[in-house]
């Protein structure tokens, strides 16, 4: 006589049931429904720990679960395909990752897919980052921080720490950077444009060695 099936958890908000059926229906084929619904039930439970405003919890919730469903689809691939993947990691994601990953996705334009996330998440994205992203023509839109998954780690190519000591899973096969860079927290506007800028230049560095970009 067969088990009988494992049910989903209960979602800790209602309202992500449209956004479970969103994801499950993207991923027909790759994932079980159950399966996408525990993730964004967890993907929830992580953002609301560390969340001091949660009107757009749930839609957050959504987008979280799909960068990780993402990152699973693309871990279970093929070694080498799909587009290089970069993830960018620093404490709280909220200042330097934030920074690297909005440039090098305004700079890769499609041929980079990249990811940033932080081992102690802040509450949001600091709003003197925002503003030097836009100066530089970045779109720093729909950013937030988020925690550092295993499954992202494990489908990046390129791991990149942020020269604040924070340390990752270490998976065979990935490339570890570090960047030594200054924490712009708190820092006047110039130099966090200087630090900006200074990102800018190894993300130069950093596509002139990835394959197709």
């Amino acid at each position: 006589m067969s088990a009988a099936p494992v049910p989903a958890p209960a979602l800790p908000d209602e309202r992500l049931a449209a956004g479970a059926a969103r994801l499950a229906t993207r991923h027909a084929g790759r994932f079980a429904a159950e399966t996408v619904q525990r993730l964004l039930a967890d993907s929830y439970r992580r953002l609301a720990a560390t969340a001091q405003v949660t009107t757009h919890l749930v839609v957050l919730a959504e987008r979280f679960t799909a960068e990780r469903l993402d990152a699973l689809a693309h871990d279970r691939g093929a070694p080498g395909a799909g587009l290089p993947r970069v993830l960018f990691v620093c404490s709280h994601n909220a200042g330097r990752s934030q920074l690297a990953a909005a440039l090098l996705r305004h700079r890769a334009a499609g041929r980079v897919a990249v990811s940033s996330a932080g081992t102690h998440p802040g509450p949001g994205v600091a709003p003197h980052i925002t503003q030097v992203l836009i100066e530089a023509g970045a779109d720093p839109a729909g950013a937030f921080p988020k925690p550092l998954t295993d499954e992202v780690v494990r489908a990046a190519d390129i791991v990149i720490t942020m020269g604040c000591g924070d340390a990752c899973p270490v998976v065979s096969g990935r490339r570890y950077l570090d960047w030594p860079v200054d924490d712009p927290e708190g820092a006047p506007p110039a130099v966090v444009r200087r630090i900006r800028d200074d990102i800018d230049r190894r993300i130069t560095d950093l596509l002139a060695g990835l394959p197709g970009t």
